[in-house]
């Protein structure tokens, strides 16, 4: 039978044929690919002319397009509906890419082309994306250990192999963690809780085979739980399970993993010439330098902790008014800041849900793409690889530009978190291609679908990411949508967060989900004005886990992670009260892979200049100015990577911003 992975994708815009792909045929097609792609290079490597941009670089850039074809579809599968066969397949491959990825860059045939352009760079300037490119190129080789030669160059291709195990193991770890717990509600206590998160249990104990409703330790079960629950001795327990994620013991246990990421890391940069894992990591970002990171990070800590101290002792005296015992602990703090909230704002989470529909928020993210930069989304009837996902054409001026596909509810196949993904990048080299591209989210399903005001902030974020993937317009694939630096890659999404408070699009789409009338203007005041309620903990919970991370990679590697994780909170004064966002052995932005390792705080980088960046709409009178947005889109999301992000920035602002701007925008010190 023939290999659908394999064939040509007679499809409505060449999307994965989903429901021609059996688990069977992904790793003949992997091996397929492999062979094809290295097969490839080799032409490259041994082609007799002399090196040149169009004989070498755009070679290597068309390069592996079945390879990446093949693994854009089995990895969102993987990430997003996976089973057991597909969690065997992911251990089977993760050594085999890491070693095919050995193989490219170890090619000195290969390399002493790339070397040859470089070193002739100025005798034959190039146009500045394929200068780009070129520069990207060598140094991507030189960092994956090109020059290096004999024992060090085997060892490096040994770290990075076992590396990529170790990232496969602990998401796998945090999975079966996180599909192992669940606590059924005792119906004395179901009927203290709101009606969106009863039916939400409903739905999450019938998608595990039981007759009860159960909460999970998904983001979007266990918080709304610890907000609304008055069962301490329960909040507790829903706490406990949710942050004992990957330190539970036995198979799944994430800490000894953690333990041989962080030296293999430090082995990684040594071999490479670097002090320490952080500055190897940190060189090619906006960043530079890990005392940047820190001045940044110690700048946000000392006013956010400050805060969340203030609230800490505000929230202890509700605690002691309810006749509970001190002290505050972690497990009260979501239910008596939400009690807080409602006191101090009038804003109730369970009356301000049925206003939150997901529909209506997609809609309104669409509304804001329209309005902004003329994007156009008519919905998909394409086979996909869940029934919960959805997909549309995005299309401006009648001229087709992405694939846009929605995954929205959370299920036990799916790693938690919420993510944006791209199974095709846009590019005209070869040949012109438009991208499909993915957000995932991690929403309780129920019906109708009710989102917190946290879940549709997250909605926003996430098609932010989209939109710097669907508005690329490079050449070369390396450098198109969110190929960036990863400090920079959270401006776009965190900048179309703030779409979500102008007033006239909750005024809009946030409508009654029985009556379809609009939020009352009295509730949409309090929700903006209750924006920024909260910032201490949500600032310190997010800055705590970022300077662990930081100093995990600084240094010799540590012998005992979580030691070493107490150490730093005792350091920096982490209250007591407040538990770090993502602890060593659920932290898969740093140990999944190496994608946010030593760059957890590139949220708050690029928070900097979001913040800033909406900024320059306020300034121009409207959230939806032309000339703005016409700006935003040519300076920033259409360029990807083909440009410094520093130079990209200030193209469309003029100037890089302060911390103040970030301070500000979190409330941290007033406006002037």
């Amino acid at each position: 039978m023939e290999n659908p992975l394999l064939q040509p994708w007679d499809t409505p815009f060449g999307i994965a044929p989903f429901a021609e792909i059996d688990d069977a045929h992904y790793a003949p097609a992997v091996q397929a690919a492999l062979a094809q792609h290295l097969a490839e290079i080799d032409a490259i490597a041994t082609c007799p002319d002399a090196p040149s941009f169009d004989n070498t670089i755009k070679p290597l850039e068309a390069a592996g397009q079945l390879l990446e074809r093949v693994l854009g579809a089995f990895f969102t599968v993987a990430g997003a509906h996976s089973t057991p066969e597909r969690q065997a397949l992911q251990r089977q491959f993760s050594p085999q890419l890491a070693a095919h990825s050995a193989a490219i860059t170890s090619n000195a045939a290969l390399f002493s082309r790339i070397e040859a352009l470089w070193q002739a760079r100025d005798d034959a300037p190039l146009p500045p994306e394929e200068a780009r490119v070129l520069m990207l190129t060598y140094r991507s080789f030189i960092r994956a250990g090109a020059a290096l030669q004999g024992d060090k160059a085997q060892r490096m291709t040994d770290i990075k192999s076992r590396l990529a195990v170790l990232g496969t193991e602990f998401t796998q770890n945090l999975l079966a963690d996180e599909g192992a717990w669940h606590m059924v509600v005792p119906a004395q206590d179901l009927q203290d809780l709101p009606q969106f998160l009863v039916d939400a249990a409903h739905t999450a104990g019938a998608e595990l085979g039981l007759g009860q409703p159960v909460i999970t330790t998904s983001r979007s079960l266990a918080t709304p739980f610890l907000q609304t629950s008055p069962n301490r001795a329960l909040r507790e327990k829903v706490w406990r399970a949710f942050t004992a994620r990957g330190a539970n013991g036995g198979a799944t246990d994430n800490r000894a993993i953690a333990t041989e990421i962080l030296a293999l890391r430090k082995e990684r940069a040594a071999l490479l010439g670097y002090d320490s894992f952080a500055e190897y990591k940190l060189e090619t970002e906006m960043a530079k330098t890990p005392q940047a990171v820190r001045d940044l990070l110690m700048a946000v800590w000392a006013p956010a902790r400050a805060q969340a101290l203030r609230d800490a002792k505000a929230l202890e005296d509700m605690l002691l008014a309810d006749g509970q015992s001190g002290p505050l602990e972690p497990w009260d703090w979501h239910y008596y800041s939400a009690k807080r909230r409602q006191a101090l704002h009038n804003l109730d989470e369970a009356a301000l849900k049925p206003y939150l529909q997901l529909d209506r928020m997609i809609e309104a993210a669409f509304a804001c793409a329209n309005r902004l930069f003329g994007l156009e989304f008519t919905p998909l009837d394409v086979p996909l690889y869940h029934p919960d996902c959805r997909a549309w054409q995005v299309t401006r001026a009648g001229q087709h530009v992405a694939v846009f596909i929605g995954d929205y509810f959370a299920r036990a196949s799916k790693r938690s978190g919420a993510w944006c993904s791209a199974m095709r990048m846009q590019a005209r080299h070869p040949e012109p291609q438009t991208p499909i591209v993915l957000n995932v989210c991690n929403f309780a399903k129920a019906s109708p679908s009710l989102l917190s005001y946290d879940d549709a902030r997250t909605l926003f974020h996430e098609f932010g990411h989209a939109l710097h993937q669907m508005l690329s317009n490079v050449t070369y694939g390396s450098v198109a949508g969110t190929s960036v630096a990863r400090d920079f890659v959270e401006l776009p999404s965190q900048l179309f967060e703030h779409w979500l408070e102008v007033p006239q699009v909750l005024a809009e789409f946030a409508t009654h989900v029985e009556t379809g009338a609009p939020m009352p203007s009295e509730m949409l005041e309090t929700v903006l004005k209750a924006a920024n309620f909260d910032q201490g903990f949500q600032t310190v919970e997010f800055v705590a886990s970022a300077l662990v991370d930081l100093e995990f990679h600084l240094g010799a590697p540590p012998a005992d992670p979580m030691q070493k994780q107490a150490e730093v909170l005792e350091q920096i004064g982490m209250p007591r009260q407040i538990a770090m966002r993502h602890a060593t052995p659920h932290f898969a932005h740093v140990f999944a892979g190496d994608g946010y390792s030593a760059g957890y705080y590139s949220y708050m980088w690029s928070e900097v200049m979001d913040a800033d960046a909406f900024d320059a709409f306020i300034e121009a009178g409207d959230p939806f100015d032309p000339e703005t947005a016409k700006a935003l889109e040519a300076h920033i999301l259409s360029r990807g990577g083909s440009v410094d992000a520093g130079t990209l920035y200030q193209q469309f602002r003029g100037r890089m911003p302060g911390v103040e701007a970030l301070l500000k925008g979190r409330g941290l010190i007033a406006a002037e």
